[in-house]
């Protein structure tokens, strides 16, 4: 399936966003073929051309809302979020959700008339989400997946932290988001490349039960092979120094979520007026995109995306004991869509986990090993072979 991602695909979505001269969230809403509002009915169209291949399973939502002025919306302005649902055959209201933001800016935010190309921020993520809303559409999953481009994003994440609140209200069990907002270029400022990696933002274990750990650590596991060809590189912070993402309303939202980035990003192809200054090219065009890169930071979405929605769920109310012992016991909510279980561990100073113990389709396990000692988690295994995301222990 993921041999359908297709690079000339891929610059054709950049290339056609492009053309709408900007997509600045202040820029036109009406006009049909320049500003926002074209854009958005562009996508909207592509996802409904989309869904035609689902028989019914996948269907296509413009999710609108006004916006108050703020400091970087000078007035009252509506922003819609695009996304397609591929519904779920067997847990429906289990959701993993792919994502970019389809809004652009040049150097003055709240500039909605120049240009903003936004070709790689974030003409990339959104060609992410909406090629693999193509080729995933006529297959069957036993989750749902939504395929999202958001708007607002150079505001403060508006349309995404919407979104993320009206997933949270409606009691959806959001168990995985994979936000891609800067995926299209291998080229560093200094000209040197590095095709084959890209960042993952990661948060890290919650500090509370009130968010559901779920293992960052899957993606990397999961994604960073020879179907993909790309490493994917863990970062143990939520993003940049001094930047955001859409990912970050997720995590507010208490869903878990992750941002991929470009491995080396260049500062004068990011929220700069189109312009060339002694000789150099500042704006964010497509001609710095590679658009190969881009096909398989797709593929990395998809691997990721397609394991955890074939899988069980991720263990819920993992509870490790802290009774004084040379074991470790964890219990966890048996699910009845799971096979079997498997404890999972590493040294604490081990970034991936190092040994599996099968232990059956139960809800409680011990491990003869001090729990001291080690890391601990739990991930389920399906039928089908699927494994989910370790689901980490609080102390119990």
């Amino acid at each position: 399936m993921l041999n359908q991602i297709d690079p000339t695909r891929i610059e054709a979505i950049i290339t056609k966003l492009v053309s709408f001269g900007t997509r600045s969230t202040l820029s036109s809403q009406t006009n049909a073929t320049r500003g926002i509002g074209a854009a958005r009915d562009w996508i909207a169209s592509q996802m409904r051309e989309f869904a035609q291949a689902s028989n019914g399973r996948m269907n296509v939502t413009v999710q609108s809302f006004t916006q108050a002025p703020t400091s970087s919306v000078p007035r009252s302005t509506v922003i819609s979020n695009v996304f397609a649902t591929l519904r779920g055959s067997q847990e429906p209201n289990r959701v993993y959700v792919v994502s970019g933001h389809y809004d652009s800016r040049n150097s003055d935010n709240t500039d909605g008339v120049g240009d903003a190309p936004g070709a790689d921020d974030d003409g990339s993520g959104v060609a992410v989400s909406m090629e693999l809303a193509r080729i995933m559409a006529s297959h069957d999953t036993q989750s749902t997946i939504i395929f999202a481009a958001v708007a607002g994003e150079e505001q403060g994440l508006l349309g995404s932290n919407f979104m993320a609140q009206q997933l949270k209200s409606a009691g959806v069990d959001v168990q995985g988001m994979l936000d891609n907002d800067i995926v299209g270029s291998s080229t560093a400022d200094d000209g040197s490349t590095d095709p084959f990696n890209i960042r993952m933002f990661v948060q890290g274990i919650p500090p509370t039960v009130s968010i559901d750990s779920w293992d960052r650590r899957f993606v990397a596991e999961v994604a960073s092979n020879e179907i993909t060809n790309m490493t994917v590189q863990p970062v143990w912070r939520p993003d940049r120094f001094g930047r955001g993402g859409d990912h970050q309303s997720f995590l507010s939202a208490g869903f878990p979520a992750v941002r991929f980035t470009e491995p080396h990003e260049n500062f004068a192809h990011q929220h700069q007026d189109v312009r060339v200054v002694n000789g150099v090219q500042f704006g964010d065009l497509p001609e710095f995109c590679d658009f190969e890169f881009n096909a398989r930071v797709a593929k990395v979405n998809g691997v990721a995306l397609w394991s955890m929605a074939q899988a069980p769920g991720t263990p819920k109310n993992v509870v490790q004991s802290t009774v004084q012992s040379n074991n470790a016991t964890l219990s966890w909510t048996v699910d009845p869509n799971a096979a079997s279980y498997e404890i999972v561990w590493r040294a604490s100073e081990v970034p991936q986990w190092t040994n599996v113990v099968p232990v059956g389709k139960v809800g409680t396990a011990t491990v003869q090993l001090a729990h001291d000692n080690a890391q601990f988690a739990v991930r389920a295994v399906g039928a089908n072979g699927f494994k989910s995301p370790a689901g980490f222990p609080f102390s119990g």
